[in-house]
Order: C-alpha cells, then structure tokens, then sequence
C-alpha cells in the first residue's frame, strides 16, 4: 500500500530529527576531540572544502559497504531498505540508533588529515542531501557522462533493488565512481526492473517492529543455546543471513545461487516469494 509506506517513511523521518540532532551532535565531538591529534592544519577554504567533499564522499562508500556487510550496522540501517517502493518518501525512512554503531569513527581520519570539524560535519550534511533527491522512478538515465561519473537515480534504484544481480552494488553517496574503482558497480537493466525491498520482506507497517525486527532477530541468535563465543560474534557482526549451522542464505549465498550478473527469474514471484 503505497500511502501507508509513504506516510511510515515521513513519519520516521520527522520522528528521527531529535536523534539526527543528537547523533550530529554526538560526532561533532568526537570529530572534536580528534582534532587536537591532526598530522596537519589545513586553511578553510574552497579548495580544502572540494578536497573534504570528495574524501568525505569516499568516506560515506566505506561507511555503506560496511553498513551491508556487518549485521551490527545493517540492523540500523535496514529500516531504510524495508520499503517495497521507491520515492522521496523513502529517503526519510531511516533508522534512529546511527548513534550506537560507532560509524562516525570513518570521519575520524578526515580530522586528523587536517581538515576542520565543521567542515567535515557539512560535507556529509550536503552528501545526504543529494542523496534525498535519487530516490525516484520520475527520473530515466541522464546523459552518459553524468552516469559515468555521479551517482544517479538510475544507479541507486539499483542499490535498493532485491533481485540477486542487483545486491551488494552501488554503495555510492554522490560520486559513483567508488563503486566503479572497487568493483561494485552494477548497471540498472530494463530487462531485470528492480525489485524493491528486503530479500525477506517485513510485511508490516508497524513501526516499533520495522525500526526494531533486526535487533530482536540479533538477539534471539545470540541467545541460542551451545553456541560458541565466536558464533555469538557472528551473528552480530558477520554479514546479514550468516548462520552457524548454514541454514540461511547471505547476499553474497543469493547471487552465487543465481548466478552473479544473472538476471531474476521472475520479479513479481521475487516481490512476492522472496529467496
């Protein structure tokens, strides 16, 4: 029901904006008390701020592929992935513990590159904001060169698709060229339109249980008995679907299952019965 979706979406959104605050907050500090410790002073100006940009940027990519590849942060960062459709509405949909996961440690090395504190806090400000604006299905591919080198809506409906060819791709924030450079660039195909959502969808508009089903999932695991302490571990912190017994599948199990680059078999029996 797309309405319902919508309106989970700009409600978490407008409920997160205390925890936004806090968790800029909370990395302004950190980002503050490294400063002190900086290899470098580096002026305030526009050179310095295009060069922040671009490693900030860079800095977001690591931030996303370990966002998807570590369970800790990917139950944080599942409430946005959750919604079946795809608009404006999702961008707001975002989890509320960024605070908790430690991923404001990525900016660390920016501060003690050089760069201000500020500064670093407003270059992913304006990441995000561009971010906002790619999440349509309004908007086609744009001239090549701006696919070749910006992150696009094209690319990242991609990034929010479940179809086997499409997971683990395009982690871009502004610059697709990361994606490109690392190997993890997929390509949107007319022939395998995405499929959007989770590989095991949520069913549910409820919203303590989609900002909270993963955790319960991490605790449930944890708490299984005759575990060893290395399982526990992993199922916290190995990537989402690991299992100790090889019960569940992983992203990295769906495609190899499909074959990688393989188009989907069927989008709607996907939409419907996921893997």
């Amino acid at each position: 029901m797309p309405a319902k979706d919508a309106s989970l979406g700009i409600l978490t959104g407008v409920l997160s904006d205390p925890v936004n605050a806090m968790s800029a907050f909370i990395t302004l500090g950190i980002l503050s008390l490294a400063q002190p410790f900086q290899f470098f002073t580096l002026p305030v100006n526009p050179w310095t701020f295009l060069v922040c940009f671009i490693l900030d940027d860079l800095r977001f990519y690591c931030h996303h592929r370990v966002a998807h590849r570590c369970r800790w942060v990917w139950a944080m960062h599942v409430v946005h992935h959750s919604s079946q459709e795809y608009n404006l509405a999702v961008a707001l949909r975002q989890g509320w513990t960024k605070h908790f996961t430690g991923t404001m440690l990525f900016k660390v090395p920016l501060v003690l590159i050089g760069f201000d504190p500020i500064m670093v806090t407003f270059c992913g400000v304006l990441n995000a904001s561009y971010q906002f604006m790619l999440h349509t299905e309004t908007v086609n591919k744009l001239p090549r060169w701006v696919e070749a080198i910006f992150n696009t809506p094209s690319h990242h409906r991609v990034h929010h698709a479940s179809n086997p060819r499409y997971l683990d791709a395009n982690y871009a924030g502004t610059l697709i060229i990361w994606d490109r450079l690392f190997g993890t660039f997929v390509a949107e195909d007319e022939a395998d339109r995405p499929v959007y959502g989770l590989v095991k969808n949520l069913n549910t508009f409820n919203l303590f249980k989609v900002l909270s089903h993963e955790y319960i999932g991490i605790a449930k695991d944890v708490s299984q008995k005759g575990l060893t302490l290395f399982q526990r571990f992993c199922y916290v912190f190995a990537p989402p679907g690991w299992s100790h017994d090889g019960s569940r599948l992983s992203s990295t199990d769906i495609k190899r299952a499909a074959g990688i680059g393989a188009p989907s078999v069927d989008p709607v029996a996907a939409k419907t019965s996921p893997p």
